[in-house]
């Protein structure tokens, strides 16, 4: 089968990859179960993957094939597997757990000591197939695989973050969603879809802000020419807003707590390019809790993949065909791209 190969870790993303012909995977397991992949998202994991920069924490070694965003059709099946046949539309959980540790026995399958993370620890879906395990898929009932897959990372971590700031949301709160790319455009729906909040989207990029626009935020901000918190402060009378949802985590956007949140707010984490440091006293007075945000569980996967199908959550997708990766991925690493590159093997 073809599949797209990392040999080396680079800092030239668009330059990374080869097309290769490589073994098909083989059911070895009971609950294995091969995929034929029909729509494989490009991540920004996938950049620091790249580059090298989650080698120490990945159990795949060189070379190998990354994508963990995953969508297609069910090819072949272990003696075990009971929930899926050939022929099946599927969207896969990047975690596939034990299913018997505490974690899992808790729904927490992304915290499983003995999970394999597809992509990240084995080969994934930069291929015309991959291969989990039964526990790790979710049908597809009509959802498009290009609309899929990206929900199997991107969009179930960010419905992971606006759910927690969801829970304690109520009608005439504001909550501030910072960067309006691949996550934030899908967090800014399910936000939505699930809260009676209102929504400021914050971004550096006039196309971003109008995509948040058409997507119904109550208002943008255009970091580069306006506060953010002076422009909250108007907002919410001077309250602050209940919540930021940051999908950068920059230096700059990880200092908004203290000044756009209002006493007992939440800021929760999701990107992770910057580093979190503020003063103890800022956070004990202010009463601020600051919460990172890891994949969604296989439920909440579940939940997105239904809004998505109930046309709640509508993933911006553009599609290319695997051996166009190397200059994707370096459009990709210069914002050349708006919304979800999907690759279509």
């Amino acid at each position: 089968m073809k599949a797209a190969r990392l040999h080396e870790y680079t800092d030239d993303v668009g330059s990374a990859f080869t097309i290769e012909e490589v073994d098909r995977p083989a059911v070895t397991a009971p609950d294995d179960v091969v995929v034929d992949v029909e729509a494989a998202g490009w991540c920004h994991t996938d950049n620091h993957i790249v580059e090298g920069g989650m080698q120490e924490i990945a159990e795949a070694t060189l070379p190998y094939t990354p994508g963990h965003e995953n969508a297609g059709v069910v090819s072949e099946v272990g003696d075990g597997v009971t929930r899926f046949a050939p022929g099946d539309p599927v969207v896969v959980h990047p975690a596939a757990s034990c299913g018997l540790c505490r974690a899992c026995r808790q729904g927490e399958d992304m915290y499983c000591p003995n999970h394999t993370f597809v992509g990240v620890d084995a080969d994934g879906g930069f291929a015309d197939y991959l291969k989990t395990t039964e526990r790790a898929l979710i049908g597809l009932d009509g959802l498009d695989p290009v609309k899929a897959a990206p929900h199997a990372d991107a969009g179930v971590t960010a419905y992971r973050a606006v759910k927690r700031a969801a829970a304690d949301l109520v009608a005439g709160d504001y909550a501030v969603l910072v960067g309006i790319g691949g996550l934030g455009h899908i967090g800014l729906q399910a936000l939505h879809a699930i809260s009676p909040a209102k929504t400021v989207a914050v971004d550096v990029k006039p196309a971003a802000l109008e995509l948040a626009d058409d997507l119904g935020a109550t208002a943008t901000i255009d970091s580069t020419e306006e506060d953010v918190a002076a422009v909250v402060d108007d907002l919410t009378d001077g309250d602050g807003a209940a919540k930021i949802v940051d999908f950068v985590g920059s230096d700059e956007t990880l200092g908004y707590a203290l000044s756009a949140l209002r006493p007992g707010g939440d800021h929760h984490v999701v990107g992770y390019e910057g580093h979190l440091d503020v003063p103890a006293q800022a956070v004990v007075g202010g009463d601020i809790d600051y919460q990172g945000t890891l994949v969604g569980t296989y439920p909440e996967l579940q939940e997105l993949i239904q809004l998505a199908e109930d046309g709640n959550v509508v993933a911006r997708t553009s599609t290319y065909d695997l051996e166009e990766i190397n200059e994707i991925a370096h459009r990709l690493e210069t914002g050349d791209i708006e919304g979800r590159a999907v690759f279509t093997p």
